[in-house]
Order: structure tokens, then sequence, then C-alpha cells
């Protein structure tokens, strides 16, 4: 499956008559509507020197955690780790920010920028446990295709 988003993926990025806000958002979108368990997908950034995320374009329901604090939630730690974080099960999380009761498990993987952690994509998904190492690496290309235009 992953591989036939790659060149997808490749084009959205390279696509120079688009903001980046557009690529971001048509990259969101191309996930969450050709990957069965991506039901929400979207970009975190470092919101300027704040200790906290700012969230960029996403693709799924609106969300009233548009800021996030470093350390809170998945994200917040991923923010602080400069680890990814895949989370089978949410409901098991202490640290777990709720943006949708149907949620069941996510994955968090940071955005590098010149070696430093910028921001993070951020997939939630209403099945349990779906997210493999395959998912990680996709999503790792992801960022590295992205950090190319920031």
């Amino acid at each position: 499956m992953f591989e036939n988003l790659v060149p997808k993926v490749t084009h959205i990025i390279s696509d120079g008559n688009l903001s980046v806000e557009d690529r971001l958002k048509y990259i969101c979108e191309l996930l969450k509507e050709n990957v069965p368990h991506y039901d929400w997908v979207g970009f975190y950034f470092k919101n300027g020197d704040k200790r906290e995320l700012r969230l960029g374009p996403f693709a799924g329901t609106p969300t009233d955690h548009t800021i996030i604090p470093f350390g809170k939630g998945i994200c917040g730690q991923v923010a602080v780790s400069n680890q990814n974080f895949v989370v089978p099960d949410v409901s098991a999380q202490d640290n777990y920010i709720a943006c949708s009761i149907n949620v069941r498990s996510e994955i968090v993987i940071p955005l590098f920028k010149d070696g430093e952690n910028i921001g993070q994509i951020d997939i939630d998904s209403e099945s349990p446990d779906p997210f493999t190492e395959e998912d990680e690496r996709f999503l790792e290309f992801i960022n590295q295709e992205v950090a190319k235009i920031l």
C-alpha cells in the first residue's frame, strides 16, 4: 500500500505552484483517504520560541487541541523525547489527550530540519493496534520529504 503512495507524496512535495501549507494539507488528505487505519492525519509544529506545538494542516475532524504544551499528551512527549511514539491502545496511556472518543490508537513521528525537532506528523486511528514498523518507516519518509520544503 505505502509503495503506491510514495510517488504521489513526492509529486505533491515537488509541486512548486502550491504553497507549503497546501502541500502539507494535500499530504494529510492523501494519507487519510488511502490508508484505511488513518482516521485523522495532521502536522504539529514548534510554536516559535515557546515550549509548545501548534496545529498545522490536517485532514479529519477538527480538534480543539490546536496548542499542545511540550510534555503533554503523546505529541507533547515526542516534542521532548525526539523519538517515534506508537500507542497501540490510547486508553492505557496516563498522559493522553483525547481528540475523539473514537480514537483507539495513535502514532507520532518527529520531523527534523537540520537536526532539530521542529514538529511532527500525528495519526489517530479508530482501530486498535493497527500501526506496524512499515507505518513508522513510511511516516519517517514523509517527514524527510516535508523537511525539504520547510
